[in-house]
C-alpha cells in the first residue's frame, strides 16, 4: 500500500513539474483607469520617485527603509526599498521618459524572491480625460512557473495595480 501511495505522489509531482516546464515563459500583467486630468500632471505623479507616496500601494510598512538617488525625476532615478514581509527588498529605475505619454522602468526585487521585470506607464489622452495603463513584463524562472500553478499571480500583482491606479486617480484629480 505504501508503495502505491509513493508511486502515485512521484507520478502527480511529475505532472505538476512537466505541466509547469510546459507554461510560457513570459509572464504580463496589465491593468487600466480613467483619470479626469491632464496627461502632464499625471506624468509628473509617476515620473518623480518623491511623488509616489501620494499614489503608490506598496507603502506597507510604516517603518519602511527608502532611498532615493540624488535626481528623483525622470530617466537615471533611482529608488529603492527595504521593509517587512509585506513589501520586501527592492530597486526601481526610470529607464526611459516620453513626457507625457509613457515611462520605462526595470524592476529588481531582491526579497521575497529574486526577480528582474520591465515595467511601462501609458499615459494616453482619452477624451475630456486621460487613460493610464501599468505594464510589469517578467521572464517567468522555472520555480515561478511552478508557483503560478497554486498562486493565481495576475490577480495578486493585478489587485495591487487596481489600487494604486485608484489612488493614482485621487491624488491627480485633486
Amino acid at each position: 500500500m505504501i508503495k502505491i501511495i509513493a508511486l502515485a505522489v512521484v507520478l502527480l509531482l511529475a505532472i505538476i513539474l512537466i505541466y509547469a516546464a510546459s507554461k510560457p515563459d513570459k509572464f504580463h500583467v496589465e491593468r487600466s483607469i480613467d483619470i479626469k486630468a491632464p496627461p502632464e500632471k499625471i506624468f509628473g505623479l509617476i515620473n518623480d520617485f518623491r511623488q509616489w507616496d501620494a499614489w503608490t500601494p506598496y507603502n506597507k510598512d510604516p517603518a519602511m527603509k527608502k532611498t532615493y538617488s540624488a535626481n528623483t525625476i525622470g530617466k537615471g532615478a533611482h529608488y529603492a526599498w527595504e521593509g517587512n514581509k509585506e513589501v520586501g527588498q527592492g530597486e526601481i529605475a526610470i529607464t526611459d521618459t516620453t513626457p507625457p505619454k509613457e515611462i520605462e522602468m526595470e524592476l529588481h526585487m531582491i526579497k521575497p524572491f529574486e526577480g528582474r521585470n520591465h515595467v511601462v506607464f501609458s499615459i494616453d489622452a482619452a477624451g475630456s480625460g486621460t487613460q493610464v495603463t501599468w505594464v510589469l513584463e517578467d521572464q517567468h524562472t522555472y520555480f515561478l512557473k511552478v508557483l503560478s500553478m497554486f498562486i493565481n499571480m495576475d490577480k495578486m500583482i493585478g489587485n495591487d495595480f487596481e489600487t494604486g491606479l485608484a489612488r493614482l486617480k485621487v491624488a491627480a484629480e485633486k
